[in-house]
């Protein structure tokens, strides 16, 4: 990423970690001789103190002085040359290699016999601190001298090389440990800050999901600081946001559901009564220039009388059929008809309306084959189903062709009895078979006309069957089609 976190916050404590070490470096390269010979400049006066007071050592019976082992070593641990020794070279006491040597440059201080080499540094009355160069070695040394309380003279020093020499190391030693540090402090703050970004680039995976409308996205940290309180908090908000963006769509899908229930109503009422008018203009039209020639008496004679008469009462009955079907119909899919119930003989009932349609089917033709030596008990309102196997029987009548057969068939299966009815004819045409059961479908209008038909029968069935929550089918064959309905023929209670 262009702009990580994590970047950002190791570079920032990488930049500030090497900042701060170069600024030590600088430093030290700068000012570390100073503090090394201000170090010193304490320490040739701490020695002072110790040897001229009892911690540093006393005068011994013979009038020399004994220093002590803590002042012994104080200039060991600390690399200090000393000498004591009276005003007459006498007694010396030293832990320099020739200690007389030592004593006679003391002298030479006292006599001023170095004060062209010697850069006087303090002069506390007591003791001077001062910066000398040897003459014979060249060397630069920082030395203190003076008399102690009992008479006595003291002069210690500290080479100023040795100063030089342990800032150089200790400045070379703060490079290489320095560059290790930053090398191994850069690794360090990478990873750890890899460790605190983690949780953040986790939260920045689940926003960008949430955004998506993914909602499954969750915080699976367990810290208890700020991020994983801000992690849960973002767990909950998906888990709220998932719930509310599931009952909006609830919501939407309800409202496109009542909104296209809406639209079906109102092009279906538009139907409803385009169809209506449809059906019922041809009758009126025949009915009322019918009339019309009866008042105008335009054949008088009893025969054409009769013959308008007989037009006028057959196109009545078929508006009056068409209104009652309306009706039934409507009562079917409103649910006010109640269902009666009960267990009856669907064998006699078939038989029954096949003698009703019996002067129609000779009339047309068609034999109806029918083997009722078995009789089938069913569950359902005889009255509707009467009502179904009519329907089915009167356009078997009407579309039988060919061998001019109809064959009606009951089978059980299950407690489901299945009544099927079929004719010889031409099939019903792919594209006609979805919307056979739809209200004033007509597959031929004109062939429905001659007969009366107005495409409301097979409606009424399909509202019989869904009322008794049972299927009605039709099916192709190629010499035939087949209408079938089913029933129960157990209580299923």
């Amino acid at each position: 990423m262009k702009h990580s976190i994590q970047k950002k916050v190791a570079f920032t404590f990488i930049f500030t970690m090497v900042i701060v070490l170069v600024a030590m470096g600088v430093y030290e390269f700068f000012f570390i001789d100073d503090y090394y010979a201000y170090h010193k400049k304490k320490i040739l006066k701490e020695s002072w103190s110790m040897v001229n007071s009892s911690s540093g050592g006393k005068q011994g019976d013979d009038g020399s002085f004994d220093v002590s082992e803590v002042f012994e070593r104080f200039c060991s641990a600390n690399g200090l040359t000393y000498s004591v020794t009276d005003s007459s070279l006498t007694n010396i006491v030293t832990n320099a290699e020739d200690g007389r040597m030592m004593a006679g440059r003391l002298f030479g201080n006292v006599l001023g016999m170095e004060d062209d080499n010697t850069e006087v540094l303090e002069d506390s009355g007591e003791y001077h601190l001062i910066k000398i160069q040897d003459r014979f070695s060249r060397l630069t040394y920082l030395e203190l001298w003076g008399m102690l309380n009992n008479g006595d003279y003291y002069i210690v020093y500290s080479p100023i090389e040795e100063i030089d020499d342990a800032a150089r190391i200790s400045l070379s030693f703060y490079i290489y440990i320095g560059i290790v540090s930053v090398v191994i402090g850069t690794i360090v703050i990478w990873f750890l800050s890899r460790k605190i970004v983690e949780p953040v680039r986790q939260l920045t995976e689940q926003s960008k999901r949430m955004a998506e409308l993914d909602f499954d996205a969750h915080y699976n940290g367990k810290s208890e600081d700020e991020i994983g309180e801000l992690g849960r908090n973002f767990n909950t908000m998906s888990d709220k946001l998932k719930k509310a963006v599931g009952e909006l769509k609830s919501a939407n899908a309800k409202l496109e559901k009542d909104i296209a229930e809406k639209t079906q109503t109102d092009e279906m009422r538009k139907e409803f009564l385009a169809n209506v008018s449809h059906e019922l203009k041809t009758p009126i039209a025949l009915i009322q220039g019918y009339a019309e020639g009866l008042k105008d008496n335009v054949n008088d004679d009893p025969e054409s009388r009769d013959f308008y008469c007989d037009v006028i009462i057959d196109e009545s009955a078929k508006m009056n059929n068409m209104v009652r079907q309306l009706l039934t119909l409507n009562q079917l899919e409103n649910g006010n008809d109640m269902l009666e119930m009960d267990r009856f003989n669907l064998t006699e009932l078939i038989d029954g309306v096949i003698a009703k349609l019996k002067v129609m089917s000779e009339n047309a033709g068609v034999s109806i084959l029918f083997d009722d030596s078995k009789g089938f008990f069913v569950w359902g309102d005889e009255f509707m189903i009467e009502e179904v196997v009519t329907n089915y029987l009167t356009n078997a009548i009407h579309h039988c062709e060919g061998e001019k057969a109809i064959e009606v068939t009951c089978r059980e299966d299950n407690g489901i009895v299945t009544t099927t009815v079929f004719n010889s004819g031409k099939p019903i045409p792919a594209d006609a078979i979805d919307h056979i059961w739809e209200k004033f479908y007509k597959v031929d209008r004109a062939r429905t006309r001659a007969y009366g038909g107005n495409g409301i029968g097979l409606s009424i069935v399909k509202a019989i069957m869904d009322r008794h929550q049972q299927k009605c089918s039709v099916r192709n064959y190629d010499n035939g089609v087949a209408f079938s309905f089913t029933l129960e023929s157990k209580s299923g209670l």
